[in-house]
């Protein structure tokens, strides 16, 4: 077909989806099931089908784009939940209902439009220019379209930009709103503020007893104990039954010599690597080197540097060039070489320093190798273990019984809380094994857990013993915390009551300077802030309500870091000239303006959807997630 369109060529597909109708669609309102329709049906439009394949596709392409964006792939259940069905269905059910307006309004173009739109198109240019069909053919091949189904959704795009330019045109943003917008950018304001911190408060002295009561009281459930939970482990790893002493010097021997190649460190050699363009310029360089003209004085010649030139300490196998690795370490190659040809370049080789190889003896890696070597005996055994241990719980034995019976040792833990910490703060020593401690807590006294896996392909059984309830401290268990509460408490509210009456002051007609030598602080001053800035000392709030009153203006807020508080003047404030001409301005407007033109656009593609009725196939849509995901996604 494209033979037939003057051997035109396409897009990359995303762009066809989305070229145009990339717009902020809102959470839009498609409802319903299909009733009587074909299962092959996503949804409709109007009289126009949105077929499984194309949904299919859509999501697929999109589910793999955000995937790409965040560097991994993401499974279908993960693109369900962040919405990328929907979003993929809701870029159809616009295309649709685009198509299907464009179809009224009689809408169209010429084969020879298309064709020349398709193979002056600049994604499938080759190299030098002209359409490169290899690069379509893979393009379609990825995506799993035919070239007429391609040609179909280029005229389907064609005939949408059509209908969008007529509803938009080249609607520009009004002079005014550009003008609005450019000064809430760059309006700039002077500032001046005292910081009252936790300095400017000085030291908090202990409560008294009353005050301290009074405040565990009104507190109480922060001080709380938790809910604590005891219980047994039953531990099968392979550091738990590896036994180095039944590995004899022979077996360490004979691992030592299967691996020798571990322990083994290569010859290394020092390497610099002149780059000539061709052959010849090669050749002439070489014959200077013998001439008796040094490596150095050709790089200060050819104004290369040191970088340009080191590949640094390598080993053969750290040379991707089979050619040029074999050169630089022949045994003759010493100093300079001869020109090398390389698969990339041909190039002269100056070897500056070589390092011999060598390899650790047994006797520094003896230990190493007898560990490894237990190590992996019991990790055959831990797995039998496990099935006779699985076996017997099988058969209703405790996990005491089954500790007995196989000579495991039994741990019992401190009791801990849901954080996994004891009654003292600190954290207890216990297995690393994912949702043991959630596990531990959603389970209860005399119930049979399942195992859990260990990092180190070791198993964990374990089961609550005894239930520790939460309950009410008395003020003695945890004195020394109140105390901290209290002080952190009376630094806050003490900080807050300054700065109020400080603030109060200034707007009564005090300078700073004169209140900052009052609190023992000093005045600091911010030039020229922008909305945008967020000065370390003051924070972002600070800066907010620093643009929402005239000059002169004094307000008091949190500061960057609780519970430091600021103290602000709004010295002056400096609206920028506005140039319709200046560059800023432009790019502006034209964000502006684009910003209009699809929301408008927007606006029109929901009517248009309102118009001709929206249903979706909800079963065969959830079915083809759930088909993608069983075929690998």
């Amino acid at each position: 077909m494209l033979d037939a369109l003057r051997r035109g060529a396409g897009t990359w597909i995303a762009k066809i989806f989305i070229a145009l109708l990339v717009l902020s669609f809102a959470v839009w309102g498609i409802s319903g099931v299909f009733t009587n329709f074909g299962q092959n049906v996503a949804a409709q439009v109007g009289d126009t089908d949105i077929s499984l394949i194309e949904f299919e596709r859509a999501y697929r392409t999109d589910l793999n784009n955000f995937g790409r964006s965040l560097g991994r792939p993401l499974t279908a259940s993960e693109g369900a939940q962040i919405g990328i069905p929907q979003q993929s269905l809701a870029r159809l059910v616009a295309q649709a209902a685009m198509n299907d307006k464009s179809t009224d309004l009689k809408l169209g173009l010429s084969d020879d439009v298309l064709a020349n739109q398709i193979q002056t198109d600049p994604n499938l240019q080759r190299q030098g220019g002209g359409f490169d069909r290899a690069l379509l053919t893979n393009v379609l091949r990825n995506n799993g379209m035919s070239e007429s189904e391609y040609v179909t959704e280029r005229r389907d795009l064609a005939e949408r930009q059509q209908l969008a330019q007529g509803v938009v045109g080249d609607l520009a943003a009004p002079t005014a709103y550009a003008e609005v917008f450019n000064r809430f950018q760059d309006e700039r304001r002077d500032l001046s503020y005292l910081l009252i911190n936790a300095e400017t408060i000085g030291s908090i002295e202990d409560p008294t007893d009353d005050a301290l009561q009074a405040f565990f009281e009104e507190n109480k459930e922060q001080f709380k104990a938790p809910e604590y939970r005891e219980v047994v482990l039953l531990e099968v790893s392979p550091e738990k039954l590896m036994r180095p002493a039944d590995i004899s010097d022979a077996q360490v021997s004979d691992e030592y010599e299967r691996i020798k190649d571990r322990f083994t460190i290569p010859e290394k050699r020092q390497i610099q690597q002149m780059s000539f363009p061709n052959k010849e310029e090669a050749e002439a360089a070489a014959a200077k080197l013998t001439d008796g003209t040094s490596f150095a004085d050709l790089m200060e010649e050819r104004s290369l540097t040191a970088s340009d030139v080191d590949l640094g300490l390598m080993a053969k196998t750290d040379i991707l060039d089979k050619t040029i690795a074999e050169a630089a370490f022949a045994p003759e190659a010493t100093g300079t070489t001869g020109v090398v040809e390389g698969r990339f370049a041909n190039v002269i080789l100056n070897i500056q320093d070589i390092q011999a190889a060598s390899t650790q003896p047994l006797s520094e890696v003896s230990d190493e190798i007898r560990q490894n070597l237990a190590k992996e005996q019991a990790e055959g055994e831990s797995l039998d273990l496990m099935t006779e241990i699985e076996d017997a719980r099988a058969g209703g034995a405790t996990l005491e019984e089954i500790a007995d019976r196989f000579s495991v040792e039994l741990e019992r833990p401190a009791p801990f809380d849901i954080s996994g910490e004891d009654e003292t703060g600190a954290a207890v020593d216990l297995p690393n094994a994912d949702g043991l401690v959630t596990g531990v807590f959603d389970s209860d006294v005399g119930i049979e857990n399942d195992l859990l896996e260990l990092s180190d392909r070791g198993f964990l059984w374990y089961e609550v013993t005894n239930v520790i309830p939460s309950r009410d401290r008395e003020l003695s268990e945890t004195r020394d915390k109140v105390v901290e509460a209290w002080k952190t408490d009376e630094l806050q509210a003490r900080i807050e009551t300054l700065a109020v009456e400080t603030a109060e002051k200034a707007r009564s007609g005090s300078s700073l300077l004169k209140l900052s030598r009052e609190i023992g602080t000093t005045v600091e001053t911010l030039s020229g802030v922008k909305r945008s800035d967020t000065p370390a000392a003051v924070g972002s709030q600070a800066i907010s309500q620093a643009f929402n009153g005239p000059a002169n203006t004094v307000f008091e807020t949190l500061a960057a870091t609780a519970p430091a508080r600021v103290v602000m003047r709004i010295n002056s404030v400096s609206n920028p000239a506005f140039f319709a001409e200046a560059q800023q301005v432009q790019e502006l407007s034209a964000q502006l303006s684009q910003q209009l033109q699809d929301s408008l656009l927007s606006q029109y593609v929901s009517n248009v959807e309102d118009e001709a009725g929206v249903t979706v196939n909800s079963a065969a849509v959830s079915q083809a997630i759930g088909l993608m995901t069983s075929a690998g996604q």
